[in-house]
């Protein structure tokens, strides 16, 4: 399943940094990583069981930047199942 482009703009924000951050988005769970700048790197979508574990798809992020801080690269990846 591609990301939807609405989800990739609310990826696209800064969080927490080097945090696992937890929302809703259309009707699943979701939970992702950040890296210490606080951008998302790694992304759980699907339900969330009790142990508040996000059980369904999982996604990694490559974003590559410049000396200047500048963005080269920035895709996302289906990486299989997230059990």
């Amino acid at each position: 399943m591609k990301l939807r482009e609405e989800l990739i703009t609310k990826l696209s924000k800064t969080y927490e940094p080097a945090a696992m951050v937890h929302m809703h988005y259309k009707g699943k769970d979701m939970a992702f990583k950040t890296d210490r700048e606080g951008n998302p790197i790694l992304l759980f979508i699907g339900k969330e069981d009790e142990e508040g574990t996000v059980k369904g798809e999982r996604y990694a992020r490559t974003l590559k930047k410049d000396a200047a801080g500048n963005v080269i690269k920035d895709h996302w990846e289906l990486k299989g199942k997230a059990s």
